[in-house]
């Protein structure tokens, strides 16, 4: 049955991953599917639209632009913001929509869980999963409230939102701090969390738009500032 759940597909050049996921993505489940793309030239925009989503062009250039776009633009109680990179399968979707009927206002697919898979936990140096651990812990000293449950898993995009939480969501207009930023929304507003398990792979084909350093900086900054 379909919601009045928006989902949107945030993306920039992941063709690779878009031929991979949107084939499989369950659309019975929303209102309105779209895509906010931040100026893709490999062919992604071409296939959404063969697939039949709507591409939104992302009009300022940076992640947190992406966010406030997209919760300006979308017409569901609810949105799902869902990043088609092919690392993590859609069949995770319905439980997370799921959870926003249930009645949670901020949903987090989390690849820090004990029943989750991160993409580096094959490896011997966990870094970036280390960071978001140490940054998980962080945060939930600086913000949350006693009686709230840690969101474990900060920087995943992978996430849905209540209409309420976005419309009293105040993100900076541009950077890329905008997933701590919304933990830290949920955290000082009470908000009911939720967190899902997840499975990550590791890109077939690509990196990550984010460098680490880079983002860690810009990240401990934002949660000192």
């Amino acid at each position: 049955m379909t919601s009045n759940f928006s989902l949107c597909l945030l993306t920039l050049n992941e063709i690779h991953g878009c031929r991979k996921v949107v084939p499989n993505l369950p659309r019975d489940l929303f209102g309105e599917v779209f895509a906010l793309d931040g100026g893709s030239s490999d062919g992604t925009i071409e296939y959404l639209v063969s697939q039949g989503i709507q591409v939104v062009p992302q009009r300022v250039g940076s992640y947190n632009s992406a966010y406030v776009e997209a919760t300006a633009y979308y017409s569901g109680d609810a949105i799902v913001f869902y990043h088609p990179k092919g690392t993590v399968d859609a069949e995770s979707l319905p439980v997370l929509v799921a959870a926003l009927e249930d009645g949670a206002d901020f949903v987090v697919a989390s690849r820090m869980l004990p029943s989750s898979t991160n993409e580096e936990d094959d490896h011997f140096f966990r870094h970036r999963k280390w960071f978001g651990q140490w940054l998980s812990i962080a945060a939930s000293f600086r913000w949350r409230r006693r009686e709230q449950q840690r969101i474990t898993d900060p920087l995943h995009g992978y996430r849905g939102c209540a209409r309420s939480f976005t419309d009293s969501l105040r993100l900076r207009s541009t950077g890329m701090t905008a997933d701590l930023e919304m933990v830290r929304h949920a955290y000082e507003t009470g908000a009911t969390i939720v967190e899902i398990p997840v499975n990550e792979c590791e890109r077939e084909i690509g990196g990550t738009h984010f460098p680490a350093f880079k983002t860690g900086r810009a990240l401990i900054h934002y949660l000192i500032s």
